[in-house]
């Protein structure tokens, strides 16, 4: 059974890596941020860092799948260039949103943007849906469904890489 869950995995590792695909020079450091709390940010604060933009939702069983491999990504990135942001895509309390970040242990930053099918770094078809952006501010991916740390750490080195 291991090695039939080892299999599928890897077959979707590579679909995935074909999926996360240089999207175009489309830059949007002045999207605006909706913090939890109520504060606003932008995406131009993170200006010099590589990062990932994964919108999802609570409800989304891939998005939460998703989420101890983008927590993975962060905590050994967010000190060496790269940052993951989630934004959560959904009609949700504050304190709910609060409590199933608490139970699911994910500490990267997370903002709202209420449910949408567009935002200022492209279209969002479905959740999970995760962007690229480079650290001088440019669009470089999207991938719709999953990601795992091990995709984006491929893609990245592989555009560091002359």
């Amino acid at each position: 059974m291991n090695h039939i869950i080892e299999i599928v995995m890897h077959r979707l590792l590579i679909s995935g890596l074909v999926c996360l695909i240089f999207v175009g020079r489309a830059v949007a450091l002045d999207m605006p941020l909706n913090e939890i709390d109520g504060d606003q940010t932008s995406l131009g604060n993170y200006l010099g860092k590589w990062v990932v933009v994964n919108y999802w939702a609570t409800w989304c069983l891939p998005c939460i799948a998703e989420m101890p491999e983008l927590q993975s990504f962060h905590d050994d990135h967010a000190d060496k260039g790269a940052v993951v942001l989630g934004i959560n895509a959904e009609n949700i309390g504050e304190q709910q949103l609060k409590d199933f970040l608490e139970t699911y242990f994910i500490t990267y930053p997370i903002y709202m943007a209420g449910p949408t099918r567009e935002s200022g770094l492209g279209s969002i078809p479905g959740l999970p849906t995760t962007f690229v952006v480079s650290p001088d501010g440019e669009l470089v991916a999207r991938q719709v469904g999953p990601v795992t740390r091990e995709m984006l750490e491929i893609f990245i080195e592989k555009r560091e890489t002359p």
